[in-house]
């Protein structure tokens, strides 16, 4: 029997690329040769992306569409196209076009050599400035430097997932989910597909600079507890050279007596002083927080509406 892809794409306000996106995604699929599915979830879009969707559920049986209550955010929709997913093998791909479906061909031949992952690892990053571009591998090395997971550099969520690790996956119960390092946590064989990255072929990106320092917040917290013992050595450090500073002036006052002068030097040490400890409250915050939205195990997402693929599609023939 033939095994059955899948294919999980998130969609937030795509309705200016979804069209073109689908046809190259389709013309990809239909000459693999094998039966697939293609499982467009909606994370809440407030554009035209849901009657699309619909209508393209209405003319291919092979389209799947999930429609998510609100907008959870992408690590959730990911989360909910592989709960759905019922392919042998699992591909996620964006509906930018900035990663090329074409690809999905090598994913497929790597798979059947036996790799349970195999995801797409940029060479070159044409439709991101440099700015992104630098604070991208930066990211990359400070995470890897405070994580024990080694985490691929320049690898973004496009990638084939066999099914026993889309099950690993959907048995990981956090729900500040970091996507990118789970797929590395799970571990199984692991291959890199090496691709250049085009420009969004059309719309705007929903990752601004703010987003994504706070994703990149999120990564650090979910898979290092680095800053917690940095935040541990600093109060040490700082306490120290405090200790040391008062038995300087100790020191000092009983040789030369006690001045009045020293009042900027003094408020120099409580300022430094207090920075430290809100910098090291702020980290512990950000633990505690992750700590307490897991503790509520509120469920991971709901589904407004659920329309499974029928049939799916092997060649040019309907099966």
């Amino acid at each position: 029997m033939p095994e059955l892809l899948s294919v999980v794409v998130p969609v937030y306000n795509e309705s200016a690329v979804l069209m073109q996106f689908y046809r190259e995604l389709g013309d990809v699929m239909r000459t693999i040769g094998s039966p697939f599915e293609l499982i467009f979830v909606d994370d809440g879009s407030v554009d035209d992306s849901a009657s699309l969707l619909a209508g393209l559920r209405e003319e291919d049986e092979a389209v799947a569409v999930i429609q998510l209550s609100r907008n959870f955010g992408k690590e959730v929709a990911l989360s909910a196209g592989l709960d759905h997913a019922r392919g042998d093998a699992v591909i996620i791909i964006d509906a930018d076009l900035q990663d090329p479906p074409a690809l999905i061909r090598e994913f497929i031949r790597a798979w059947r050599e036996g790799y349970d992952v195999v995801y797409g690892q940029r060479v070159d990053r044409r439709g991101d400035s440099r700015l992104k571009v630098f604070s991208a591998r930066w990211f990359y090395r400070v995470i890897n430097y405070l994580s024990d997971v080694e985490i691929p550099r320049d690898v973004g969520d496009f990638r084939l997932l066999s099914r026993r690790a889309v099950e690993a996956l959907r048995s990981l119960p956090e729900r500040r989910r970091y996507m990118k390092g789970l797929y590395a946590w799970i571990g199984f064989p692991q291959k890199a597909v090496p691709y250049v990255r085009q420009p969004r072929a059309a719309g705007v990106t929903k990752w601004s600079y703010w987003r994504l320092w706070n994703f990149a917040l999120e990564g650090i917290t979910s898979f290092s507890d680095v800053p917690l013992r940095v935040a541990t050595y600093l109060g040490i450090v700082t306490s120290g050279l405090a200790f040391l500073y008062g038995a300087f002036l100790l020191v000092r006052t009983l040789i030369w007596g006690n001045p009045v002068p020293g009042y900027p030097s003094l408020i120099i040490v409580m300022l430094f002083l207090g920075g430290v400890q809100l910098i090291c409250l702020g980290i512990i915050g950000e633990y505690l927080a992750r700590t307490f939205q897991e503790a509520k195990a509120r469920t991971l997402y709901f589904v407004k509406a659920y329309h499974p693929a029928g049939i799916s599609r092997r060649g040019d023939d309907q099966t």
